[in-house]
Order: C-alpha cells, then sequence, then structure tokens
C-alpha cells in the first residue's frame, strides 16, 4: 500500500476522498478512528492508502482536479 495523503484537517480529507471515489479509485482509510479517539489534536493523522497500481492514477487525478480550480 502507498500513502496517498496523511493530515490532520478533515474536510481535506474529505475532500480528496472524494475526488479519489468519483475518478472511480477506491482509497483505504488508515488511523482515522484513532485519530478521532485523541480529538483530532494533530497527535495521530488520518491517512489515505492505495494499492501500488493505483498511485499513480490517483496522484494524476489530484493534479487534473487542482488544474480544474
Amino acid at each position: 500500500m502507498q500513502e496517498i495523503l496523511r493530515t490532520n484537517n478533515p474536510v481535506l480529507f474529505s475532500y480528496v476522498r472524494s475526488l479519489l471515489t468519483d475518478a472511480g479509485i477506491v482509497p483505504v482509510e488508515f488511523d482515522s478512528h484513532i485519530a478521532a479517539l485523541e480529538g483530532r489534536v494533530s497527535a495521530i493523522a488520518c491517512r489515505l492508502m492505495l494499492a501500488e497500481e493505483g498511485a499513480e492514477r490517483a496522484r494524476s487525478a489530484l493534479v487534473e482536479s487542482a488544474l480544474q480550480w
């Protein structure tokens, strides 16, 4: 698995997850439950992970979405 995003920002996390899902890429969330238990005090960041095969496609989708802004 390859990390695509690590953040404590829930809005950014949700936005990137949504962009990937809309592009047909299914990311896996790591550490979101423990981060919620910690109260988002920046001790533990949530991570979006992908299989190695989908990582390059995900990066392309994120770059493309940034260009549309």
